[in-house]
């Protein structure tokens, strides 16, 4: 199997905003950590100020975003976070943050890729060892189907489909996950959601720091937003840092074309279990 030096950040780094879902002020740092550590979130807010691996096993719901969890303590919406770490190749970092969800930013992964730059990236004196996927792993429900193909690299080939909204329709896109890739292809694609869906999740107490500043807002052929479309192809883009962030949760580094056809949280989570089981196997 192949393998790489472990990877942490210089110095630490913090950034503050509001949660999408909560509507709360937020801050969150980024923390350097020590070789075999992994990716931890640590929520100081609260008494002992715990701490919760980000591991598929700690999935608590994903309902609109991925929440994890030890007991009481939790974050909701890591996948913006985790997909640009995962991304840069960190191993090993301390998230610290005083609420339940981290800032959103413009409401892509943007704002926390700057923070991994400013930082600056530390290799340690330890390896880790890249995980090639030895043979075909699926899961499929409704319309809704991912397939994991063994690779010689990371390649997610995702398709989208919204036949009810002419702005979207369906899009896809097919490229290999990397620094460059991450920071020029994904990271700046933001979150959206259908006109249609926004007062089911105002109802349901979540989107309360949503608004045109960290979220695309889409009726029919007609798109709300603060600057218009980044791409035209904006929100398969989306799909796949989520995607990213999502299966992020394997917690190790592994080669495999990822093929996702209308795929969202859960499924991106329960795919990731697949994962967990193919990997323990060997």
């Amino acid at each position: 199997m192949k393998s790489r030096s472990q990877r942490t950040l210089k110095k630490e780094v913090a950034f503050s905003g509001v949660g999408i879902h909560t509507g709360k002020e937020v801050s969150i740092r980024f923390c350097p950590a020590s070789a075999d550590s992994g990716i931890v979130f640590q929520r100081i807010d609260l008494p002992g100020k715990p701490t919760i691996p980000a591991a598929i096993e700690y999935v608590q719901d994903t309902s609109r975003s991925t929440k994890i969890g030890v007991g009481s303590a939790s974050v909701q919406t890591v996948e913006h976070v985790l997909a640009a770490i995962y991304a840069y190749q960190i191993d090993n970092l301390c998230i610290q943050i005083d609420e339940g969800e981290p800032p959103v930013g413009d409401g892509s992964s943007a704002p926390f890729v700057k923070l991994i730059e400013e930082s600056g990236i530390e290799e340690q004196d330890a390896s880790k060892v890249i995980h090639p996927l030895k043979e075909p792993l699926y899961y499929s429900h409704g319309q809704t189907h991912l397939v994991a193909l063994p690779s010689d690299e990371y390649r997610i080939s995702y398709t989208l489909h919204y036949p009810n909204t002419p702005v979207i329709r369906s899009q896809y896109l097919s490229l290999v996950v990397n620094e460059e890739t991450f920071k020029d292809e994904i990271a700046p694609c933001r979150t959206f959601a259908l006109y249609e869906e926004i007062t089911a999740l105002m109802e349901r107490g979540l989107i309360r720091g949503g608004s045109l500043e960290n979220a695309v807002v889409i009726k029919d052929d007609v798109v709300f937003s603060k600057e218009g479309l980044r791409f035209p192809d904006e929100m398969v883009r989306h799909k796949i840092l989520d995607l990213i962030g999502d299966l992020a949760l394997v917690g190790f580094p592994f080669l495999a074309h990822v093929i996702a056809i209308r795929s969202g949280h859960r499924p991106n989570v329960e795919l990731g279990k697949e994962f967990m089981k193919h990997f323990s196997s060997y």
